[in-house]
């Protein structure tokens, strides 16, 4: 049994159930303290968090990644117990298998190899460690950044180990991703009597124009890295529940996923202006749900990975912004370079989740020998 197999069972033996940490960064933590790292303990509310660095010099390469998993989903569905980690035909199944603790022991092996072959390295390496990524995420890695921010410290390179590959492990990194703007309108009507429509006024049939414009509308062309921004209606709401009332408000969700391409004030502006253009009386109210969008352009860290990911596998990685959000988010704003590698997302919150033996070695040895491009001088 490999070190970062054992590891990563270690970890999902802990039922970690977002925000609980259930003791996996006492796991880590105990393997980084004879590393010498000096190790910070951030806890708000009931969220766990972890700051370790070795060194003081710069660069900084960071390890970013969540100790929290989302919920089993009805455990009778499972082939094996999901907080029971189990190998079966090379694969490894457990909640946070792939969704990360993988990646986390792969993090702490590929520091152990790297610190044993260069124990005198070039700059340090640091963790942020988090129990609140998969829930709200409002006292995990960005609690952690503030406090970075506050005392002026920075990070040079980033890599969150969540789960990129489409089909084998280093097939796809995620070099940025799209931001997330939701907002909630209120078209106002004049509620009464369907059978008298010259006494209402139907909000619905008045939003319907500007809903299709809204629809129609090419927000931007997104880049060389992301694709156009997205404008998606996730919920309607309107009406009392009987058949002979025309409602007196319409409630609209939506949400854009928007590019580089595209800033939150300009879309704000621009659905304004639509709103505004068919003369509609509404109230709007905006969320800025997951963030500002984040990117890396090739540079340093990405030649590094992509490197790295060559010599393990023979694979020419594929940069992407597809997906989600990440922890990412938060760190882009102390880390001009950040970029997220890990095994197969396929199974990814899914009854069986699972990641194959093999590629916790080769994750392990792909940031390992990333150290080893940045942080050690080639002769």
């Amino acid at each position: 049994m490999s070190d970062t197999l054992e590891l990563a069972k270690q970890l999902i033996a802990r039922k970690s159930l977002t925000p609980l940490d259930d003791r996996c960064l006492e796991i880590i933590g105990a393997r980084l303290a004879p590393l010498g790292f000096d190790l910070e303990k951030m806890r708000h509310s009931e969220v766990d968090n972890l700051w370790a660095r070795r060194g003081h010099a710069v660069p900084v390469i960071c390890f970013a990644g969540h100790t929290d998993v989302v919920p089993t989903g009805p455990v009778n569905r499972w082939d094996s117990d999901p907080f029971t980690p189990t190998v079966r035909d090379g694969m490894l199944y457990g909640r946070g298998a792939s969704d990360m603790k993988g990646s986390l022991a792969a993090f702490v092996t590929s520091i152990e190899k790297f610190v044993a072959d260069h124990p005198d390295h070039e700059g340090s390496i640091a963790l942020l460690l988090t129990s609140d990524e998969e829930g709200i995420a409002v006292d995990g890695t960005v609690r952690v950044v503030e406090a970075l921010q506050e005392r002026g410290e920075t990070i040079d390179y980033c890599i969150v180990g969540e789960p990129t590959a489409v089909s084998k492990t280093g097939d796809t990194i995620k070099n940025g991703r799209r931001g997330s703007l939701s907002g909630t309108l209120t078209v106002k009507g004049v509620q009464g009597h369907i059978a008298y429509p010259h006494l209402v006024k139907n909000p619905i049939h008045l939003a319907a124009p500007a809903i299709a414009e809204l629809a129609a509308t090419t927000w931007d062309n997104g880049n060389e890295y992301f694709p156009p921004t997205s404008w998606q209606i996730s919920n309607i709401h309107g009406g009392t529940g009987a058949s002979n009332v025309v409602p007196g408000t319409v409630e609209i969700m939506f949400n854009f996923r928007h590019s580089t391409a595209s800033t939150v004030d300009s879309l704000k502006e621009r659905v304004h202006a639509i709103l505004d253009k068919h003369k509609l009386e509404y109230e709007l109210s905006w969320e800025q749900s997951s963030g500002k969008p984040y990117l890396t352009p090739r540079g340093d860290l990405v030649d590094a990975v992509s490197a790295a990911i060559n010599q393990v596998t023979g694979i020419s990685t594929e940069l992407s912004t597809s997906g989600g959000t990440s922890d990412g988010r938060f760190i882009a704003d102390i880390c001009p370079q950040v970029i997220e590698v890990g095994p197969l997302n396929a199974t990814i919150h899914k009854i069986n989740e699972c990641v194959a033996v093999a590629d916790l070695d080769a994750l392990s040895d792909i940031y390992r020998l990333t150290l080893e491009n940045l942080l050690v001088k080639k002769a």
